[in-house]
């Protein structure tokens, strides 16, 4: 039996222009933009359809932007979304909870405002960044960033080959260059503002654990994959756990879509701007089926 994935992206899928589409054809997602734009005070739409590429590189424009065009775009889909089981990357997880019923469209949306600015000010408390390493197994990665000096952790497991670090800018700057010592393709700098998921992003974890303990989580429609344990979870008070601790452990995306391979995907669609997912997904599964809706 054909069971399927649904997968939501995360900060770096923005684009000029993004959702506007959607806006202007469907009523239903007008109505929620338009909320969107009460609920934030300030008009995040003009932002997401008019605005330039450094205007949508702010964290506080970013990811809510991002948020709201996978969330509006699941919730104008109705009925035909029906989900096996859920994942999100990093910020995607608080889109993959709202599109699974777990947390309302609106709690949603000022939980990851919230996070965003959070995040935003612990970046500006700590100099910090991230670098994606090409062409290494995981365990010399995480072998190399062991022997380094100062913070330096893996944070995202995208794909086999692929596994992005974080944390102090200069501890990253070295342990670059070990990479390429260790045998890496490639070890760059990313053009981010700050160590996401990495112990840099400790004050902004405190701050987020707060807002989640005071939000109603429910029981989801389906099992979540979440980035901490890459395994089901269907458990509110877990997947408040597991939200929290998100900020500063590692993104274990290749474990979570093994995973839901091993329970029975077999069906994977990419929910939101861009197409970044899906070809991760066909690089950890090559014999799965992937599309987007964007």
């Amino acid at each position: 039996m054909t069971k399927k994935a649904y997968v939501f992206p995360g900060q770096g899928s923005q684009f000029p222009g993004m959702a506007k589409e959607l806006y202007d054809n469907s009523s239903t997602a007008k109505a929620l933009f338009e909320a969107a734009n009460e609920i934030l005070g300030f008009r995040i739409t003009d932002l997401m359809f008019n605005g330039t590429e450094e205007d949508l590189r702010a964290t506080n424009v970013t990811q809510p932007s991002i948020f709201l065009h996978s969330v509006i775009r699941a919730k104008e889909m109705g009925d035909e979304m029906q989900a096996d089981m859920v994942a999100g990357h990093s910020l995607g997880e608080f889109s993959a909870l709202v599109a699974a019923g777990a947390i309302s469209f609106e709690d949603g949306l000022k939980l990851v405002y919230q996070r965003a600015m959070a995040m935003q000010e612990a970046c500006e408390l700590a100099k910090g960044t991230m670098a994606a390493v090409l062409g290494l197994e995981d365990s010399v990665v995480e072998k190399v960033c062991g022997e380094q000096g100062g913070i330096v952790v893996p944070a995202n497991y995208n794909c086999p080959g692929q596994l992005v670090i974080s944390g102090e800018y200069s501890a990253v700057e070295l342990t670059c260059e070990a990479m390429k010592i260790a045998g890496a393709k490639r070890a760059l700098i990313l053009p981010v503002g700050g160590a996401f998921h990495s112990p840099l992003m400790e004050p902004a974890r405190e701050k987020l654990a707060t807002a989640i303990e005071a939000t109603e989580f429910r029981v989801p429609t389906c099992a979540i994959y979440q980035n901490v344990t890459a395994s089901a979870v269907t458990n509110p008070m877990e997947i408040k756990k597991n939200l929290v601790a998100q900020l500063t452990a590692p993104v274990k995306w290749t474990q979570s879509v093994l995973a839901m391979s091993n329970d029975g995907a077999t069906v994977f669609t990419e929910v939101g701007p861009g197409k970044v997912l899906q070809g991760l997904v066909k690089k950890i599964c090559g014999d799965v089926e992937v599309s987007s809706i964007g």
